[in-house]
């Protein structure tokens, strides 16, 4: 969440023996998605900064990466180079483009069996939107109620949006509207630049139920990410909170049945969970910590099959329909390459784990081609690298990068032709995810081997049963194949390649993956 803008080995060949089957993944709302910073990602008209039309044209890289839907972070009209404070919730950025060109591109992207998610922020607006311009005019305005305001040592804890009153500990989150320290403020839990929106105001609900049909209606989207769902009213009124979602979920899918919704409630299971019967996907923010520091630990310590089935199955039992969206990092964490300390074979493995867990897995754009950075928040959202320098049009320049350059991260051109390179990895693992029902869409089960360097387990569906293994340490592991794994004696994917199954053992090569039928 933003809080306004700051100051700027040996050559072998891949082995990839997976069965041949249809691609199964596009089922909707199933599929690997592509989280996309669009000011980042490709520039059509030369000027340095990431659009629309830049997007359309990359969607073929996308759609042979084998990615099925796309997030865009915000598109909408703002004042910040991130976008988070909208000044008009139907529009699209001018150095995005026009409302046309993006209808355009999400022709192309269902054209090629890509659904596309965008940012929907309703928490707040931009204090430059013309809502809270008029709003703090005065009490007169029909805008006034949109927002939340109050005088010193009131209290509203009935009728709005807020803490206790204007005295308590969030006063920092109270701000005087034009410099007024004595008049009524406003209530912005993030900053000054970003009003809260108040939702005790039926209005103020229908605006954001018409902003929706537009997008889903007359734009064509597919879905939306909610930012800072948990924020709609503070934490003290957290039902309020879980009631508003089940209600705009109700409306939303009477104007599209099969709209995708996904939130950001970064909290603990307990927190989170009421959330899911209004937001049916929800971030796993616990299972991409606990994947991080089990790759770096080099050992499962934290029993991660163990710990991944406590979170989820406890989240079905609130909502036997939720879909866990799963990822490593997103674009308000340091790049998951960095918090690897470089090493791109437990990024490797990383990637591994995530690509055959349950749940519809998200990338943060970049991260196949092991980009790097870390906070402040621009440096981990600098230009995706297409080429070394020159050599690609659609190279963006709206920052000088700090982290990910051509010459400290290998561009995509030079590691398409890489067998061994970390994008190819990635792509293997999405294609063999996309072709097998019990990766894309099967349920997940323990399985008995009790090994500290190996993440195991069985992905089952009708079809099919697999056990995949991670080898997360960077030693050769070899496990016997005995009892209940008698039966898996066929070696379908593995990466990077040189695992043995003979005589009853498997072994299992350094910082691999490898999946058996």
């Amino acid at each position: 969440m933003e809080k306004g803008r700051r100051l700027l080995l040996p050559l072998v060949l891949l082995a990839f023996s997976c069965t041949v089957q249809k691609d199964v993944s596009d089922m909707w709302p199933y599929g690997v998605r592509y989280e996309i910073f669009v000011l980042s990602f490709a520039d059509s008209n030369g000027d340095g900064k990431g659009d629309i039309k830049g997007l359309t044209e990359k969607l073929s890289y996308l759609q042979d990466f084998g990615i099925k839907a796309v997030w865009l972070m915000p598109v909408m009209n703002s004042p910040s180079y991130h976008k988070y404070d909208v000044t008009d919730y139907k529009s699209i950025h001018p150095d995005y483009g026009t409302i046309e060109e993006f209808k355009t591109f999400v022709s192309e992207a269902h054209r090629r069996d890509i659904k596309v998610v965008i940012d929907l922020i309703l928490n707040h607006t931009s204090s430059e939107h013309p809502w809270f311009l008029s709003a703090k005019t005065g009490s007169e305005s029909p805008y006034r109620d949109y927002y939340v305001w109050a005088k010193k040592d009131s209290v509203r804890a009935q009728i709005s949006k807020r803490t206790t009153s204007f005295d308590s500990d969030n006063i920092t989150q109270w701000h005087a509207a034009n410099g007024d320290t004595t008049a009524q403020h406003y209530y912005g839990f993030f900053w000054g630049g970003m009003p809260d929106l108040n939702f005790d105001n039926i209005k103020v609900r229908r605006e954001f139920l018409d902003i929706g049909k537009f997008w889903l209606k007359d734009i064509g989207v597919d879905g939306f990410r909610f930012d800072a769902a948990k924020h709609i009213f503070t934490t003290d009124r957290a039902p309020e909170n879980h009631a508003f979602w089940q209600e705009f979920r109700r409306e939303l899918e009477a104007i599209k049945p099969d709209v995708y919704l996904v939130g950001e409630v970064w909290s603990d299971a307990q927190e989170v969970a009421p959330y899911l019967s209004g937001i049916p996907s929800l971030f796993n923010f616990d299972m991409g910590y606990a994947i991080t520091n089990t790759v770096n630990a080099g050992k499962d310590t934290m029993k991660l099959i163990s710990k991944y089935k406590e979170i989820t199955d406890f989240y079905k039992s609130v909502t036997p329909s939720y879909m866990d969206a799963t990822f490593l990092k997103n674009h308000d964490q340091n790049r998951i390459l960095t918090e690897l300390g470089g090493n791109r074979d437990k990024m490797r493995v990383a990637a591994g784990l995530l690509l055959t867990l349950p749940g519809t897995p998200f990338l943060y754009y970049g991260e196949e081609i092991g980009m790097v950075g870390a906070k402040p928040d621009e440096y981990i959202r600098e230009p995706f690298i297409w080429d070394t320098k020159g050599k690609d049009p659609a190279q963006t320049s709206w920052e000088q990068a700090r982290y990910s350059s051509d010459t400290s991260v290998i561009s995509l051109e030079q590691q398409k032709k890489d067998p061994l390179s970390l994008y190819n990895c990635y792509r293997k693992l999405i294609h063999n995810r996309n072709s097998s029902e019990a990766l894309t869409r099967g349920d997940l089960a323990p399985s008995p081997i009790d090994i500290r360097e190996v993440v195991s387990f069985k992905r089952i569906s009708e079809k099919e049963v697999m056990l995949v293994l991670h080898n997360v340490s960077d030693v050769e592991v070899t496990i016997p194949m005995v009892g209940e794994l008698t039966g898996f004696d066929q070696i379908v994917f593995e990466l990077p390649g040189n695992a043995k199954l003979t005589g009853g053992e498997m072994k299992l090569p350094a910082y691999s993956t490898v999946i058996l039928n």
